[in-house]
């Protein structure tokens, strides 16, 4: 069954927002050490997935393929081995403006929790944020 995620962009961890843009240039979602890492691996093809940048809200969008792939991750402490776990999107699109936290809670009808890194939701909650971001944010 379809669902859909709501994927943290790690703006907590790198401030300067370099998870972010990487997300963003190569159209791709990603988590970083265990156990979020392992959490890329249960998305599965056509899932839908929002990049989420805290105090900000959607800021983009597409759609899993669901080919897990895994890399080295580079931060400030250096370089850890095979600590990054990613996934490309396919019609992945930029918000023109990010859709914030208390539009998308109206939308799907309850309170999001915002701070994990990854949050999934019902298929149909999911395809409601999608519709509202093609009416209003692209």
């Amino acid at each position: 069954m379809r669902k859909a995620y709501l994927i943290n962009t790690n703006r907590t961890n790198r401030p300067e927002g370099e998870d972010e843009q990487d997300m963003l240039l190569n159209a791709k979602f990603a988590a970083y050490f265990s156990p979020w890492k392992e959490k890329i691996d249960h998305v599965q093809p056509n899932d839908l997935v929002f990049l989420y940048s805290n105090g900000k809200g959607i800021i983009a969008r597409g759609i899993a393929t669901g080919v897990v792939e895994i890399s080295d991750y580079c931060n400030d402490e250096g370089l850890h081995e095979d600590e990054q776990h990613y996934m490309h999107l396919i019609h992945f699109e930029r918000m023109k403006e990010p859709m914030q936290a208390s539009l998308i809670n109206k939308v799907v009808g309850y309170s999001v929790v915002y701070g994990q890194t990854m949050v999934s939701m019902e298929y149909v909650h999911g395809l409601s944020v999608w519709q509202s971001i093609t009416k209003n944010h692209l």
